[in-house]
């Protein structure tokens, strides 16, 4: 049976909803322990005096993001939205 995704979960938003001081981040990212709670779950959006003072070089000791979280929501939504306009299997 084929079950449809009711929701998309930002990885971001959760990080702040059930980390909000970051520990699990601290815990197992060290790097970013020196970052404000604010910019924990999301060091790409501190300002440059931030992420000098916490020694952290985007695209050099830490990544940037792989994806554009706003954009891949949206291609989310559009493929779920084509997937609900086609049949499923188990009814042909």
């Amino acid at each position: 049976m084929l079950h449809l995704i009711s929701g998309f979960f930002n990885p971001v938003t959760q990080g702040q909803r059930f980390d909000p001081k970051g520990d699990y981040v601290k815990r197992y990212c060290p790097e970013l322990s020196k970052l404000p709670d604010k910019f924990i779950h999301n060091p790409w959006d501190a300002p440059q005096n931030i992420l000098n003072y916490a020694g952290i070089k985007l695209g050099d000791n830490y990544p940037r993001p792989l994806v554009d979280l706003k954009i891949s929501r949206l291609r989310a939504l559009d493929a779920l939205a084509q997937s609900k306009q086609q049949p499923d299997e188990e009814t042909l």
